[in-house]
């Protein structure tokens, strides 16, 4: 048959469809290296993984145990030659931070397991019929074999077991699924056997494979609900952040949360709002009435934290959040300019009643050696020009009131 002849002729990695697959193991591991889902999608369309994969399925369902080997073994190849090389490439690239698109595929669950199911579902259903429509492309897409694979080889290449493991569980729901879906529609379709087996034999099949689901099932469905539990975790701390902070005018400029530490942490800096002990003891307290129990919050608001994530933003930092790293880069170059004033004009009436107004400004003298001074400066107004006695203790009283060491003080015109 044309359909059995084209599985066949799929399965072997050797000469072209080997380098075929090198090229689109590197392709995949360079969109992974720089978060680029186009470049991840591409290296999806070219990858021939799925050959051995449905010539699996095939055997399996056709009871040809011989064609099952060859496709484990070439099966075997591919993914040690996908390892290998995506290995080599993460070794070697100086860029080895972990991005969404990386990350994304570590940590595995049920609706993997119902994307690469119903997804070869699809696939199988095409590669057997005769009528016009390719959805084979998006197939490949979906029941992505090669961005798992290439996670696995960074995670060796770096030493990121947690990485590894989870991105090969991965990989390895998807291979199984994909052959079990291929499985079912050589079933369904009736396609001949390539042996007649006796009930105990089929039975003993049947077991092997429903103990491999099993196997796979129980654990995914553990990680759907670890993953729907960190989803809902997620949503508290928008919601705590929301009502405690941003309603109440307080910009947050950082924010990190940790679900796999005990106890759970979030950690805020904001734009301008300085946290007592005492404000910081009261939140943390609040945390278990929002559905945050073990959990704790650390407030940023030492200047060398602040400094560096204003020079550095993480990466996880969507854009609003790095609109608010502008503002607060901004905000702190106009803090710079300014004196604490609070009542300086009633009291300096108070001392000297002939002034009118009053303002201190921090001023910024730049040299030709590149250094700034910073000077800080009054200017008040008058109906009379001050005395000596009088300009001299208007400048101390300033400098106390400012708490400053020296101040130029000048009258304006």
């Amino acid at each position: 048959m044309k359909v059995l002849a084209n599985i066949r002729s799929n399965i072997a990695f050797r000469g072209p469809n080997l380098w075929i697959l090198m090229c689109a193991i590197l392709v995949a591991s360079v969109g992974l290296n720089i978060n680029s889902t186009a470049v991840i999608i591409g290296a999806m369309l070219i990858s021939p993984l799925m050959g051995p994969i449905v010539g699996a399925g095939f055997a399996l369902g056709m009871y040809d145990f011989t064609l099952l080997r060859r496709s484990l073994t070439h099966l075997l190849v591919a993914t040690v030659v996908g390892l290998s090389v995506s290995f080599i490439y993460f070794w070697l690239t100086p860029f080895k931070d972990p991005l969404s698109e990386l990350i994304s595929r570590t940590s595995p669950n049920f609706y993997d397991v119902m994307i690469a199911f119903f997804g070869v579902l699809v696939g199988v259903i095409a590669v057997t019929r005769m009528e016009k429509g390719n959805p084979i492309p998006g197939v490949a897409i979906a029941t992505a074999l090669m961005p798992p694979l290439c996670t696995a080889g960074y995670g060796l290449a770096v030493g990121n077991w947690t990485y590894f493991g989870g991105a090969m569980f991965l990989y390895t729901i998807n291979s199984t699924f994909i052959c079990i879906a291929t499985f079912i529609i050589v079933k369904y379709l009736h396609y001949p056997a390539a042996k007649q087996l006796d009930e105990r034999q089929t039975r003993r099949l049947h077991w092997v494979m429903t103990a491999i689901t099993m196997a796979l099932i129980v654990p995914s469905i553990y990680f759907a609900y670890h993953f729907y539990q960190e989803q809902q975790f997620k949503k508290s701390v928008q919601d705590f952040v929301t009502r405690e902070f941003d309603n109440k005018g307080n910009t947050v400029i950082f924010q990190k949360t940790n679900y796999q530490t005990s106890p759970r942490l979030i950690e805020l800096a904001f734009l301008s709002r300085k946290f007592t002990t005492q404000e910081i003891t009261k939140l943390n307290s609040s945390l278990d009435s929002c559905n945050l129990k073990n959990t704790r919050l650390i407030i940023r608001q030492d200047s060398a934290f602040l400094a560096e994530k204003k020079i550095k933003p993480d990466l996880e930092n969507n854009n609003e959040n790095k609109e608010k790293l502008i503002i607060a880069q901004l905000s702190a170059e106009l803090q710079s300019y300014r004196l604490s004033k609070d009542n300086i004009f009633p009291e300096a009436n108070s001392i000297f009643p002939s002034i009118r107004s009053i303002s201190v400004v921090n001023q910024h003298v730049y040299n030709a050696s590149d250094t700034v001074n910073t000077t800080p400066t009054a200017f008040y107004s008058a109906d009379k020009p001050l005395s000596k006695s009088d300009f001299s203790r208007l400048q101390r009283w300033l400098m106390v009131k400012l708490k400053v060491d020296t101040i130029e003080v000048y009258k304006r015109n």
